[in-house]
């Protein structure tokens, strides 16, 4: 069952410019934290000095989000259309309408837990039966959990409900567990609740004996020690996939605490642990850019980031983060001042996904300065001996 610590109190929002800053920081966040990753991804950080020294910017020529970031706009855009009402059967028919039905991009589908999902959408299968295939247990569903945070912000348990809901169609188990912490923690983060607090509420929505609360309890007692330390208690020592949901989520809330909250130290912690390193560094990111606002985010990184370019989800292609963000804050406001005027963004940015509702020749402006889950078996054993090689 999940967790009953006590939970440090969450403050109460700072009211609609503060949660717009924070929503802004959070998606922002991971997409730069996305970008900052990707050259690092599947790497040990003996290959990443080697290649790089350490990495304290981005080493790419075009940085830019991957997967993490279409699928987390493809998350923030349907739950800024069905807001609480999200069902299992709105996520399913996102699925093949966004991408099931359509041609994919050069990333067909993006990873092997989307790659499973996809397979069982087209062979005719309805979730949650979608979702039994071999890579249920992946990060895929804590990539682009961020969104569910940023709507329920202040309210973990409805940020992890709502997060369990959209991972239906494509995770069991593990792979729910991790997306539900990643939510919780960035809900948290939004009201403005310490590091101390935003890992106790993510650890407070999933089962205490879980794989996932195991993993993040050890890189909690290991963050004060830093990089290596996190790293050396959470990595599964020899196994190849580095997208297991209980490893990928307990580094980057490791990078996230042995940073105190610091955006730039968070994120560059994550990137250069390397292993699954744009989503590590995206979803610390998420954490960090909740915690201390869009203004945290270094402005030449923020300037990088721009509409994404559907490389693996076309339907995506032209939308901002900063335009889903300002979509989720408006949608989650207690009394917003016009109702309306939201749904009809939502409405026409859903209705044609090919197309952002944003101005078509613009891209909005880089900032200046649980519901109960029926678990599943992981792949492998809950090791964490350190990987060969230093």
């Amino acid at each position: 069952m999940a967790s009953t610590a006590c939970i440090p109190p969450v403050p109460a929002s700072q009211g609609a410019a503060g949660l717009r800053d924070r929503a802004r920081g959070a998606l922002l966040g991971l997409a730069v934290g996305d970008a900052l990753g990707a050259p690092a991804e599947n790497m040990k950080p003996s290959e990443i000095r080697a290649r790089w020294g350490r990495i304290t910017g981005y080493v790419a020529d075009r940085p830019a989000g991957t997967d993490d970031t279409e699928y987390a706009i493809f998350s923030g855009l349907l739950l800024a259309r069905h807001g609480a009402g999200l069902t299992q059967a709105h996520v399913e028919t996102a699925w093949h309408e966004w991408i099931a039905d359509r041609e994919e991009g050069p990333f067909r589908g993006a990873g092997f837990s989307e790659r499973g999902t996809l397979e069982n959408l087209r062979r005719g299968l309805a979730a949650p039966i979608s979702a039994q295939h071999r890579h249920a247990w992946s990060d895929g569903l804590a990539m682009r959990a961020a969104p569910h945070g940023v709507f329920a912000a202040g309210r973990p348990a409805e940020a992890a409900r709502l997060a369990a809901i959209d991972g239906s169609v494509s995770h069991e188990g593990e792979g729910i567990y991790g997306g539900q912490a990643v939510a919780a923690g960035v809900a948290a983060a939004m009201a403005g609740a310490s590091t101390v607090a935003v890992v106790a509420s993510a650890l407070a929505v999933i089962p205490d004996d879980s794989w996932t609360a195991r993993c993040l309890r050890r890189a909690m007692t290991a963050a004060h020690r830093g990089e290596r330390a996190v790293r050396s208690a959470v990595v599964i020592g020899g196994y190849p996939w580095t997208d297991l949901a209980p490893e990928a989520v307990a580094l980057a809330f490791g990078a996230y605490a042995a940073a105190d909250g610091d955006f730039t130290d968070a994120v560059l912690t994550a990137v250069n642990m390397g292993r699954d390193a744009d989503t590590t560094a995206a979803v610390a990111g998420a954490l960090a850019g909740a915690t201390r606002g869009v203004h945290a985010i270094p402005p030449d990184w923020a300037a990088a980031i721009g509409p994404v370019r559907g490389t693996c989800l076309p339907t995506m292609s032209g939308h901002h983060v900063l335009e889903v963000a300002d979509l989720l804050t408006r949608a989650s406001s207690p009394a917003p001042p016009a109702p309306e005027r939201v749904r009809g963004a939502t409405e026409r940015s859903l209705r044609d996904p090919d197309r952002s509702p944003a101005d078509p020749g613009r891209s909005p402006s880089a900032p200046a300065a649980h519901a109960p889950v029926r678990p599943a078996h992981a792949p492998a054993p809950d090791a964490h001996a350190a990987e060969v090689g230093p």
